[in-house]
């Protein structure tokens, strides 16, 4: 089923970069040529090595991007929702892709090609200036992390990991975490094995530090997770 077109002046997410520098008329016209994309739960839109087919902007939705590791082992790079960019590290003089991404529920995309963000990088230079701020900003997330991750315990890295998915989605009206992910998604996100996430969320329920219903997680006090790991800067994987 072809999915109804999502226009950008009808879109509410206003930490859209496309969205943020649409109020000239030119970007008006050159947003209206992008194509609206529905991705099922678990469905790839992006393929590691595959041809690159420009950027994707989350409508709504979430989804996860993803880097292949030793033995095939995924890495989950960060985790993405509405408004925000995918496949940016594709854009450019690159002609494959260099990670994938898959939705973790029911999404949907909008996908601008490599040619349409040319002509708009080259003509709003508001856009062209927000895009640079971006990727400054992802590339000293990446540049932290990758210091951060190096230090930290298991146990440090599993508790970052749910500081950083409840600071990214929030919580429902129960108190859960707004996003449902295996212990094997979050064992690709903190760096670990799925039986040392098992072992620690285990741990931190009998604690009291957080709840757990199926993939359902609560924290129970934030403030006294947060000080198990504020020497490494948690705040900083945004």
């Amino acid at each position: 089923m072809k999915p109804s077109i999502v226009t950008c002046d009808a879109c509410l997410n206003t930490n859209c970069l496309i969205k943020k520098n649409l109020s000239s008329k030119l970007m008006q016209e050159m947003a209206s040529v992008k194509n609206t994309i529905v991705c099922k739960k678990n469905q790839h839109f992006i393929l590691e090595g595959a041809p690159i087919n420009g950027l994707f902007f989350i409508h709504k939705g979430k989804a996860k991007v993803l880097k292949t590791g030793i033995y095939g082992r995924e890495q989950i790079l960060r985790l993405v929702t509405d408004g925000e960019i995918i496949g940016h590290r594709g854009f450019g003089s690159q002609l494959k892709y260099a990670v994938s991404a898959s939705a973790v529920e029911d999404s949907v995309l909008c996908n601008f090609s490599n040619e349409t963000l040319k002509k708009m990088l080259q003509k709003i230079p508001s856009l062209t200036y927000d895009l640079m701020i971006f990727y400054a900003e992802e590339l000293n997330r990446s540049e932290t992390k990758v210091k951060t991750i190096s230090q930290m315990t298991v146990r440090e890295k599993v508790i970052d990991s749910i500081i950083y998915i409840h600071r990214k989605f929030g919580k429902n009206p129960k108190g859960f975490i707004n996003i449902q992910l295996s212990r094997k998604e979050i064992a690709d996100l903190a760096g670990t094995s799925d039986e040392q996430v098992i072992r620690t969320i285990s741990t931190l329920k009998k604690e009291g530090h957080i709840i757990t219903q199926g993939k359902k997680i609560a924290i129970c006090n934030i403030e006294t997770l947060k000080k198990e790991i504020s020497e490494h800067n948690y705040f900083i994987n945004s």
